[in-house]
């Protein structure tokens, strides 16, 4: 179960960096270059793939661990 654990953790940490940075810069956002800082953007495509496959780690690392604490 903790070899289990320890895959699960080393994906989500991989997957996680691989996520474009949906923020604006902090030059931007202290000098006020951007009026669409909180404007919705819809992922598409392989964000989409990687949103939801973070999404299904991040349950799983979360499950696991309750398992592994409770037994």
């Amino acid at each position: 179960m903790r070899i289990v654990l320890l895959v699960i953790s080393i994906l989500l940490i991989i997957i996680v960096l691989l996520q474009s940075g949906k923020a604006e810069p902090a030059s931007q956002i202290i000098s006020g270059g951007s009026i669409d800082l909180f404007n919705k953007r819809k992922e598409r495509g392989s964000e989409l793939l990687i949103s939801r496959i973070t999404l299904l780690l991040g349950i799983a690392f979360f499950v696991i661990s309750l398992v592994m604490e409770f037994i």
